[in-house]
């Protein structure tokens, strides 16, 4: 006997968590919705996967039209699927988040849907002075975790800075991203012995103050060995910051 079964019809989206370190601060990309539902609320840069359209390109597309930044000049990855019933107003939309991480990057510009666009600092968001439209509060802080703990693992931190870089600024980008203050000698010696992270370009820098700093590009290593972990009180203390706000 054949079952009859109601099928809903499903729209499928991709959003893009693009985080660069500005200023000092870790900031990320917010566009000004343009139309309803939530018009003019902020929320995260997406769009509609178009038919016949791998999800990967539709997230390399959407960052081109928003940042102008080609995805080879950035690290790109996927980190969750979102299907809630109730999270778009319009019907079953299903949204795949990316992770998108770049250095200092130009202005942004607002895609066909959006009033506006621009770069927000995190911390907006996060105590509430930015309200995002959709869930996409929630996805923005599982994406700032999941960029928290790549760099524990992975050498993407270099992805934030523009070669060649000092250590120092390599220091900063750990800093602002974990919202950690770290030693520098300490962090010096493990970034350096770590194999295959950093390769020394043999050149300095002057700075105004100081004494002249090595210059370093990124190395072919991929995983960070070994591990450059945060400690375990301050892992804590951010995934419970992260669920309270």
């Amino acid at each position: 006997m054949r079952h009859s079964h109601d099928r809903e019809r499903v729209a499928v989206t991709v959003d893009l968590v693009i985080f660069t370190v500005r200023d000092e601060r870790l900031h990320v990309l917010l566009i000004e919705r343009g139309k309803e539902p939530f018009e003019g609320r902020h929320a995260l840069p997406g769009g509609y996967v178009r038919a016949g359209e791998h999800l990967d390109a539709a997230a390399r597309r959407e960052l081109v039209e928003e940042t102008g930044v080609d995805a080879g000049q950035m690290h790109l990855e996927q980190f969750r699927t979102y299907g809630d019933p109730e999270r778009d107003p319009r019907g079953r939309v299903i949204t795949v988040a990316y992770l998108a991480l770049g250095p200092d990057m130009p202005v942004a510009r607002a895609g066909t849907d959006a009033r506006a666009a621009g770069w927000e600092p995190v911390d907006a968001v996060l105590d509430g002075r930015i309200d995002l439209a959709f869930d996409h509060g929630a996805i923005l802080r599982e994406g700032l975790e999941r960029a928290r703990s790549q760099l524990e693992y992975t050498t993407v931190a270099a992805t934030f800075c523009r070669e060649p870089f000092t250590i120092a600024e390599l220091r900063q980008v750990y800093e602002v991203v974990w919202g950690l203050k770290l030693d520098a000698s300490n962090f010096r010696r493990k970034v350096t012995k770590a194999r295959g992270f950093l390769v020394a370009t043999g050149a300095h820098r002057t700075p105004d103050i100081g004494r002249p700093a090595g210059l370093y590009r990124r190395g072919d290593a991929r995983l960070l060995t070994p591990p450059l972990l945060r400690s375990g009180d301050a892992v804590a203390a951010q995934l419970t910051t992260l669920a309270l706000r």
